[in-house]
């Protein structure tokens, strides 16, 4: 076809990235009978060393509409407890199985088995559609608002217009990009080098970190094997290539004995991933007719595994607000800046105690001239004595700070698969 007349698509919320936020997000808002696009830039969702980590809010988002108990039937790894060394010997001091919640764990699912999960149930609905291979070129602005977004497929250019637009692309958000946003960037004092090594059946589970002087690793329990966070100083990546492989391995090796013969697998560094710690946000989230969310709107760092957890936070607080504006064909700039309102302190907070503690724990475990051991606070016997001070790490990283649910109005869908009707809305497409 010719590129100068693409293909004409109509709908009333478009969504630009396919990762937790945005996926949740056309769920919750496709139940409801908002007709709404998913667009993703791959060709599927298997991409490796995303953040695989399901916090009990999450799960508890997921059990509000019914589907935790489904998802959980999928293999995944769970998580209770996190032990780190001291003078006396490793201490468990984070213990998930104390939080009041019907899931006191974290499950550790990948990323791409829990989208495809969150999509196939969301095509149940007539007015849901998800499109791989859609690479976003240019926002559709008229008059000061977005009206929706153009894009490249597989056969060729596509315009969509909506009555919303949706940005949740991630740390590298084309659609941030494209709406001109700048952010206030942090920088955070680290990279991690993401790598899986076996796990024998008979090790202990859970998460473990392990320190050295001027090593820090983490170990997250993925049932057979070990997903392996090797964290460095930021830009010393080549440093480390230039030491070579076996070099690595035994770094390895000396931080987790039990891991030597696992660590003999390593055999070139294509099969690790590196990942540049980054940290930002945007002072605004939104413009007329653009909303962002997750990690487009605010890029969290990976210490505390909180990312994900805050993009479906973003999406729940997104559709309690902005659905039946979406369903009346009225969606104003006070509902987008309501969102924003909502969310952004919460986000604001945790980046700060992140930021604090990558500091004053990351930065002295990466200091090879200290002898690492944790801070005083988790040393003191009162943490692990009174209940309340012992759940405070607990809540922090499973519910995070202000943890949302999805609103009653919205835990069972309007939208019926069965008949394809829709019951007690009147939907209007964006225009």
């Amino acid at each position: 076809m010719n590129d100068s007349n693409p293909h004409q698509l109509e709908t009333t919320c478009v969504i630009v990235g396919g990762g937790p936020a945005g996926a949740v997000l056309a769920l919750l808002l496709a139940r409801q009978g908002v007709p709404v696009m998913l667009l993703e830039l791959h060709a599927d969702f298997d991409r490796d060393f995303r953040g695989d980590t399901l916090h009990p809010s999450i799960l508890e988002v997921l059990d509000e509409i019914g589907l935790a108990g489904r998802l959980l039937q999928l293999p995944y790894a769970r998580i209770d407890s996190f032990t780190g060394p001291t003078p006396a010997g490793f201490v468990q001091f984070l213990d998930l199985s104390t939080l009041k919640t019907r899931f006191p764990f974290i499950a550790m699912m990948p990323q791409t088995r829990f989208l495809e999960f969150i999509t196939q149930e969301a095509q149940q609905y007539p007015n849901f559609s998800l499109i791989f291979n859609a690479n976003v070129q240019e926002l559709i602005e008229e008059d000061g608002v977005v009206r929706g977004v153009r894009y490249v497929g597989r056969d060729g250019r596509y315009e969509v217009r909506a009555l919303l637009t949706v940005g949740a692309d991630g740390r590298f958000s084309k659609t941030r990009k494209l709406a001109g946003f700048q952010p206030i960037t942090t920088s955070p004092p680290m990279d991690v080098l993401w790598l899986r090594l076996p796990k024998h059946p008979e090790a202990a589970g859970g998460v473990m970190g392990r320190f050295g002087q001027g090593a820090l690793l983490i170990l997250l329990d993925r049932g057979e094997q070990w997903q392996v966070g090797y964290v460095i100083r930021k830009g010393s990546y080549k440093q480390l290539q230039a030491a070579g492989i076996e070099a690595f391995r035994r770094t390895i090796a000396e931080l987790v004995p039990e891991l030597a013969g696992a660590a003999g697998e390593l055999k070139d560094w294509k099969q690790m991933s590196l990942l540049s710690v980054a940290s930002d946000r945007l002072p605004r989230w939104y413009k007329p007719g653009l909303l962002l969310i997750g990690d487009a709107a605010h890029v969290m760092s990976p210490a505390g595994g909180n990312g994900i957890n805050y993009a479906i936070m973003d999406a729940v607080a997104a559709a309690n607000m902005l659905t039946r504006p979406l369903q009346e064909g009225d969606v104003y700039l006070a509902h987008l800046a309501a969102v924003q309102r909502r969310r952004e302190w919460p986000t604001r907070i945790v980046q700060a105690i992140i930021s604090g503690l990558q500091d004053r724990l990351i930065n002295r475990a990466l200091d090879p001239g200290l002898a690492f051991q944790l801070p005083f606070f988790f040393r003191l016997p009162l943490m692990r004595q009174l209940p309340f001070v012992r759940e405070l790490p607990a809540r922090f990283i499973g519910f995070g700070v202000r943890r949302e649910h999805v609103a009653p109005s919205l835990r069972q869908p309007t939208m019926q698969v069965s008949n394809l009707t829709i019951e007690g809305s009147n939907i209007k497409s964006g225009k």
